[in-house]
């Protein structure tokens, strides 16, 4: 059973891709975004800042096709096995959300190119 209530009607979400086995992302389901993206087979998210629900590259039209949804052993976090369409899976144009290194002495180096200019995309 997926325990939506331990945190309060969200749960993490990890997005992995399929075929590298590279971590892409980290965001948020409710039931409804879980529900959607089963029935679909787009990842579906619950944004905290905007309280809606979002497509994964309706804007961007970096999609993920869900291969595979697991859920962990605690019953409160999932990890989706997508296919990474157009490449980035980041909204700074990176291909994952983790491109930041944190070095020994807390400094953060970044790692990898963008593939696309988010200002170009999002307009911002």
């Amino acid at each position: 059973m997926i325990d939506f209530e331990k945190c309060g009607g969200l749960i993490p979400v990890i997005a992995q891709d399929v075929n590298s086995g590279e971590v892409l992302m980290l965001a948020y389901m409710n039931g409804e975004a879980l529900q959607q993206t089963l029935e679909t087979g787009k990842a579906t998210y619950y944004s905290r800042s905007r309280k809606a629900l979002w497509v994964k590259g309706e804007t961007s039209g970096n999609e993920q096709e869900v291969k595979e949804v697991l859920l962990d052993c605690d019953g409160d976090t999932l990890l989706l096995r997508v296919v990474q369409r157009g490449g980035a899976a980041c909204h700074t144009g990176h291909a994952s959300c983790f491109h930041r290194r944190v070095a020994g002495d807390g400094s953060l180096e970044t790692v990898g190119v963008p593939l696309f200019d988010p200002k170009e995309v999002y307009g911002k």
